[in-house]
């Protein structure tokens, strides 16, 4: 079994850190930080607990004065490099806090730190609670990032202006009106690095969420450009096409008319958790010529309140020749994960045919 996260934070990562620490901050006292770190309760911590433990402590070791601490984390990242640690060390995610918890009324000081931090550890995070206070600052501040050299502040660039970023705050005046990050992601939607233009598609999924017909202008306006912007609007669109949304289906060519859903049978009607859902279906094409068809089904699964919550996954999206029939059997896995809670009970599932959901089928989850 995989160790959990929060023990990134282990003895061996502070031996390292102290190290480089003994070697940039003057008067360093390596025995009293290892001392600060391993609380009594450090154990219990958490994996974000641990990691704002870290950027405390680290502030009791560093000068008061704000600038010569900025001036000491580069130091420290580049004794960090020197001793062979590799960049995106999610551990060192640290760093980028003690900037957005101790430096968020410098503006210019910290905006220049996180340019710099961001190509060491991502600072996706932590530049939010910028953009909350400095906003048209911020956002101006992030336009320029999106024409960086490096493409670790480009994505910097779109990736911590999503309105809706996973795991982190939100920032409420993009949700209500994305339009000064849509710059941001036009400069960005040639991207050379897929890594940059993958976040470009994860900020219009967002905005999609909110305001579906901002995207769709987007996927009008980009599409046929070239092979990476289809793929940034395909993936973009991604929520759309799951709700099945009548004008992304359509500028997509999929219509469910004359694809036909037979032999739907739910193969395992009893399962219980750690065991997968079993079920079958065949596709028919009778149209007189090839169809697009995207293929999805959609799990019901029953909350502790005894109501239902739909979550779709996608099997296939491929071309069917006119007068095909395909057989299909698939499997759902019921294994318990951090993410999701199973409770005992009837459940769902049916099947969606280019964005139109067909027939409904019943299963039981058991003890």
């Amino acid at each position: 079994m995989a160790s959990p996260l929060k023990d990134l934070y282990s003895p061996s990562f502070y031996d390292r850190l102290a190290h480089a620490l003994t070697v940039t901050v003057p008067g360093f006292d390596k025995g009293k930080f290892i001392e600060k770190i391993f609380t009594t309760d450090f154990e219990s911590k958490e994996l974000k607990e641990r990691m704002k433990h870290t950027s405390k402590v680290l502030h009791g070791f560093l000068p008061k004065d704000y600038p010569q601490t900025i001036a000491l984390i580069k130091k420290i990242i580049a004794q960090l490099r020197i001793q062979g640690v590799g960049e995106d060390g999610l551990a060192y995610m640290f760093l980028p806090d003690y900037i957005e918890t101790y430096g968020i009324d410098d503006f210019e000081g910290s905006v220049e730190a996180l340019e710099f931090v961001t190509q060491f550890v991502s600072c996706e995070f932590a530049v939010r609670p910028f953009i909350l206070k400095y906003e048209n600052e911020m956002i101006l501040k992030m336009q320029q990032w999106s024409l960086h050299e490096s493409h670790k502040v480009r994505r910097l660039a779109s990736e911590g202006s999503r309105p809706r970023l996973p795991w982190a705050m939100a920032i409420p005046f993009l949700k209500k009106d994305p339009t000064s990050i849509l710059p941001i992601l036009e400069k960005l939607k040639t991207d050379p690095s897929e890594y940059v233009r993958r976040s470009v598609a994860n900020s219009l999924n967002d905005i999609a969420k909110d305001h579906p017909q901002v995207v769709l202008n987007v996927a009008k306006n980009w599409s046929g450009l070239s092979a990476e912007t289809d793929a940034i609007i395909k993936h973009g669109s991604r929520t759309l096409l799951k709700q099945g949304h009548a004008d992304i289906l359509k500028h997509y060519g999929l219509d469910d008319a004359g694809i036909l859903l037979k032999d739907f049978k739910i193969l395992t009607p009893q399962i219980k958790i750690g065991e997968s859902l079993e079920f079958s279906f065949s596709i028919l094409n009778e149209n007189p010529s090839d169809q697009k068809v995207r293929l999805e089904y959609a799990i019901y699964y029953k909350k502790q309140n005894g109501q239902n919550t739909k979550k779709v996954y996608k099997i296939s999206e491929r071309i069917y020749p006119a007068g095909a029939a395909v057989n299909i059997i698939r499997k759902q896995k019921f294994v318990l994960i951090t993410t999701r809670k199973f409770h005992l009970g009837d459940h769902q599932i049916s099947m969606i045919i280019n964005g139109a959901e067909k027939e409904i089928s019943h299963f039981e989850l058991t003890a």
